[in-house]
């Protein structure tokens, strides 16, 4: 079961989050859906023939941003590869190391990924649950 059809995360500054949010995705393979002014899509966005596609929207806001430490954005990898890409990939454009990438064998055996916190402290994850998961 896919629960999410889409969701949205907030910047105060979506120039400075632009090249850091192009880089993690591009690492795990996913499209800009738009890219507008005051919001960037990355997915796959729904629709009447592709109820399954799912998409995430990364939205400037004056609003002040909470440091919820229990709160977190996870992202399917397809291989440890693309984990590993996703970490570097943060690092390089401002992000900052929240847990380095490797196995989590306290949720599976399998369960290996890297947890980065961006440009204004949102706290991200990639996972992938095995080496061949597609």
């Amino acid at each position: 079961m896919q629960l999410l059809d889409h969701v949205s995360l907030t910047v105060p500054d979506l120039a400075r989050a632009r090249p850091f949010y192009h880089a993690i995705f591009n690492a795990l393979g996913a499209v800009v859906v738009y890219d507008h002014a005051d919001a960037i899509g990355y997915g796959e966005r729904c629709e009447r023939s592709q109820p399954g596609h799912s998409y995430l929207t990364v939205r400037a806001s004056a609003a002040p941003l909470s440091a919820d430490p229990g709160r977190h954005w996870c992202f399917k990898a397809a291989s440890h590869a693309q984990v590993r890409a996703f970490h570097a990939a943060a690092l390089a454009h401002g992000g900052e190391d929240d847990g380095p990438p490797g196995l989590r064998a306290h949720y599976h055996a399998d369960y290996y990924a890297a947890f980065v916190r961006d440009p204004f402290g949102n706290r991200l994850e990639a996972v992938c649950h095995s080496e061949t998961w597609a």
